[in-house]
This record gives C-alpha cells, structure tokens and sequence, in this order.
C-alpha cells in the first residue's frame, strides 16, 4: 500500500499544527461556532446531536495493520470504545471531546492518517472496489489511479470551494463492486477497442448521485486514455465550479446541472474545456509519478501454491458452520491458494459498521498473521482480509468466531447498510439503527437467510442517503411526520453495473410496522420466485411491484 513522502507528511503535520491553535481560539471564546464551523470542516469535525464526530479519511479503502491498531487506540483513548465504518470508506468516531481532537489528528498523522477533506464543499475522500489488485474480474488495478486524484485533489487551490461536497470512485473491474455509477465521477478501466493491455483507459461518468434527486451516473467519454485523466478531470471540474448553483444548497451538486443541463449539452461544454488542456503537457498524467507509485500497489510475493488445499477441502466437508461462512464469506483470489475473507461487521442484532476497539485490534493481529498486513474497508461497512491463504482460512474463521465478527452473512437479509440516524445526526429524521437491528433479528436464522439468497437491504435515517436506500434491492427512508418516525419502502434499486435506483411502494410504515411489512416483502418473494435460484432482484424484475404492493397494502 502507498507510504507517504515527505510531502505528505509534512501536509499532514502542519495541518494538525495549524487545528491546535483553531480549537485553542475557539474553546477560548475567540471564536464563536459559526466562525469555527468552516475549520473544523476542514479537519473532518462535525457538530452531530449530542457531541461532535470526527471522520476520518480511509483513501480507497486501504489501511495497514499498523493503522487499524492506531483506529482501535483512538477508539479506545478518545472515545467510547468504538468506531463506525461508513459508506465512504472512512471511519467515524462519534464522542471525542473537542479538546482532544487535536491530539487525535496527531496521532493519525503518527501513522500516516489525516481528516483532510472528509467534509465541506470539496473533493471527498477517493473510493475504490474492496478487491482492488486481487479480484480474479479485473482489468487492472485502480488503486495507483486512486492515489493520483488524491494526491491532485487534496487542498487543490481552484477546487477548494466547490458548490457542493464532490465523490469520486473508480473501480478496474466490470463487476462493480464501488457503486462508481452513483458518484458525482465514476471511473470504470476498460479496455481500447483493440482490447490489448496496453491499450487500458477509462469509461468517464458524470451526475451520480443518491440524496434528495437520485440519479445514475451518466457516460460522457467511453474511452479516455490514462494520459488525459487528470486533464479531463479538470475539465469537468471546471464546468461544474464554473455553473454549478451555488444559491440554492439542494440543487448544488453536479447531478443536477447535467440533469438541467442534458448530458449532450454537458459533455460539449466538457470537451470544449479539455480542447485547451489536452495538448498541455502540465495536465498529463505524471508518468514519473504514476511510476513511482505503482510499485507501492505491486503483487506481493505470493507463496507458490496449489490451487486445491487438502487440509481446507476436508475442513470444509467435515465442519458444516465453516462451509457455510466459506460460502458467504471467502472469495476466489486471483492466486492460486489463495482466498479474500470479508469480515462481516453486522453481527444478528448488531450496530451495522460499528467495531469496538479490541475487535480493531484482533482484525490488524490477524491482518499480520494472515494476510501481509494489508486490511481493506467496504462501501458496504465490512472489513477485508485480501490475500490469506486458503491453509490458514479455517484458523481465521475460529479467531473471527471468538471476537463474534464470523457471522456468514455477507450479501444476505442481515448484511443491512445502514447510517448513524437520529441517535447522533443532527439532520436525520428518524432512527435507523434500532430498525436495522429489529430487522436483522428478524432474519436472523442462517437457515432462513440462505434460502432467501442475496438481498441487499440499505436504510437511511433521512433524504442525504447516507444509508444508500436508494440502491438497496429493499430501500428503507426514514421520514418525519408530524414528530413521529415512519420509514418509506423501496424496491427494485441496485448499486451494481445494473444500476438502478428503487421505486417508492406507497405510504410509509411506522416504526412498530416497518419490520413486519419488510418481512412480507421477502415472503412475497419467496411465494412468487421461479426456483431456488431466482433472486429477490430477479423476481422483482420479473413480475414488479404490484404483487408485493398487494400484500403490503392491499387491492384497489
């Protein structure tokens, strides 16, 4: 994984200096909250219900084992013993104490961390496919074009203040594993028309986006030589600086300027704009860099292995329990021998993402022990151990069982995405956590969950979609109505490269309801599929909403 220059540790370290003495000011009285909102924003600090949240920025999902344990200090230094794994690759820490939060962000910088730019009007923090480098689906790894639109786009000096918060993610397969349709740009590697390897670029996709106007990504260049990416990254971002609303916070963001604008019409004022950098050599692609950087994200040295492991085969013939998490939890490696175990953070009845600061210590120790220090983190709140070897998978499984973090649910009923809600957000309108946890109980059952297969249940405790509802195959919106909490049903939405975005059933369930009408959902489904095999997807593609609005609501 990348290892930081003196560049970035010096930017690291001063901006850690530079926040000392703003939390000095402020908790001095020289400054009132609204002066000091803009600095701690830029240093990641929000101000939620009861305290304020620090997010710290985790780039494409990356973190060593070194920096997980640092994670499960802070947690357990400056917290409440936990952390919260988000959709964007970070980690939230929902209780520090304002002052205390500098020593945080030094302790970050210690380890080659930071909250640059995980809030405000900016460039986010960078998100990439989980199985980045060891996906068997892949074109070529992403993580080194990740690194350069990091690098190009921390506090750069013509996009610092943008109309509105700015994401981006890329993903080198063309099984999308990064949701890259519903960003404000999704990079997808693709091959040239001649399909050689040397001929590798980019599918460019612009006004993605969930929220309050949920749209799907749309294509404005099939294929973009890498030469050109940071020049036509420019050139889009300078179209969308240049008219993007900045009189109306809801309408500010790039999905609703290609949307008014019509991607036609948007992709010409983008072409026009990369005519006069196309040929400047300024807004290449840094061959040097890019040279520098992709050793950093080389193969390690895998052990010549067997393809087929006697020990692993017959463990998973004799141990039923170590089958099942097999199957849900370990996916092919790209080399032979090895596995990529996804650590599930949604135990039955659990806070979905969070990860208690010992839990972050057992999965860097095993991180060292199993999988050459390297852990990943998901859009979809998980863990990743991306290269253990398939001799030591059944020891991982017994180590993760005993920190209860082996639930073999990864893609089924109780793998909720889910935000924080009202029980921290400020602008949330109602809880989605305990929703979350009632309808994991509910499906609790291993049995019952593998018989119902792949579903994908996202919630959201208010419109800014923290939670993805809109892309879940079941879509859960937590509403306000008249000071009581009722959540709106979608169905139908998906974060694949079958982008869709869920269609609203019809009148919202309250919070003593919503369990139960998901379960009738899923019965329906089981009532209605065509054969084990046909997914909860596949059925809702196949016979639609009525059958389900039926059941929930009854005939006209």
């Amino acid at each position: 994984m990348y290892r930081y220059d003196d560049y970035d540790r010096t930017l690291v370290t001063e901006r850690a200096e530079q926040f000392r003495e703003q939390v000095k000011r402020r908790l001095a009285g020289e400054l009132t909250e609204d002066e000091f909102k803009p600095l701690r924003l830029m240093n990641g600090l929000y101000l939620q219900l009861h305290a304020y949240m620090l997010r710290v920025a985790v780039p494409y999902g990356m973190l060593s084992s070194e920096q997980m344990r640092k994670l499960g200090h802070i947690a357990r230094r400056y917290d409440r013993g936990y952390g919260h794994f988000t959709t964007r690759q970070n980690i939230q820490y929902n209780w520090p104490k304002l002052e205390e939060v500098p020593d945080i962000l030094d302790e970050l910088a210690d380890v080659e961390m930071h909250a640059i730019q995980t809030s405000g009007n900016c460039i986010r923090n960078t998100t990439a496919d989980q199985f980045a480098g060891v996906a068997t689906d892949e074109i070529e790894d992403p993580r080194p074009y990740a690194e350069v639109i990091r690098q190009w786009s921390t506090l750069h000096p013509e996009f610092a203040y943008l109309p509105r918060k700015f994401k981006f993610a890329l993903t080198g397969s063309p099984n999308d594993r990064a949701a890259v349709r519903f960003h404000d740009i999704g990079l997808l590697m693709k091959r040239g028309t001649n399909g050689s390897s040397d001929q590798v670029g980019f599918s460019v996709l612009v006004g993605g986006g969930l929220g309050r106007t949920p749209f799907v990504g749309k294509t404005i260049r099939e294929f973009l030589p890498k030469k050109y990416l940071l020049s036509y990254l420019t050139a889009i971002m300078r179209v969308y600086n240049l008219l993007g609303r900045r009189d109306n916070m809801f309408k500010a963001r790039i999905k609703i300027l290609v949307h008014e604008t019509g991607t036609e019409k948007f992709t010409e004022m983008v072409e026009e704009e990369w005519s006069h950098l196309k040929d400047d050599p300024a807004y290449d692609l840094p061959e040097a860099e890019l040279e520098r950087l992709k050793p950093f994200f080389a193969p390690p040295n895998y052990e010549d292995l067997k393809p087929t492991v006697p020990d692993f085969e017959e463990k998973r013939l004799t141990d039923p329990d170590f089958t099942g998490w097999v199957a849900r939890n370990v996916d092919e490696h790209r080399q032979p021998g090895y596995g990529i175990v996804t650590i599930s953070l949604k135990p039955i009845g659990g806070i979905p993402g969070d990860a208690t600061a010992d839990q972050m210590d057992l999965m860097a120790e095993l991180a060292d022990k199993y999988s050459l220090g390297e852990l990943r983190v998901t859009h979809e709140q998980n863990i990743v151990l991306s290269d253990v070897k398939k001799s030591d998978l059944y020891n991982v499984w017994q180590e993760l069982k005993r920190a209860e973090l082996a639930t073999p649910n990864v893609g089924l009923a109780t793998d909720i995405i889910c935000c924080p809600g009202l029980d921290y957000c400020g602008i949330a309108n109602a809880r989605s956590i305990p929703i979350a946890q009632q309808i994991s109980n509910r499906f609790g059952d291993l049995k019952l969950q593998n018989n119902i297969g792949d579903l994908k249940i996202k919630m959201s405790g208010c419109i800014n979609a923290c939670g993805h509802h809109h892309v879940g195959h079941i879509g859960i919106l937590g509403v306000d109505r008249k000071g009581e909490e009722y959540y709106q049903v979608m169905l139908g939405g998906d974060a694949s490269e079958h982008a869709a975005i869920g269609k609203n059933l019809g009148p919202a369930f309250s919070k003593d309801t919503i369990v139960d009408a998901v379960a009738t959902i899923v019965n329906t489904y089981l009532t209605q599929r065509q054969g084990e095999k046909e997914t909860f997807i596949e059925t809702y593609h196949r016979i639609g909403a009525e059958p389900f609005k039926e059941r929930l609501y009854g005939a006209d």
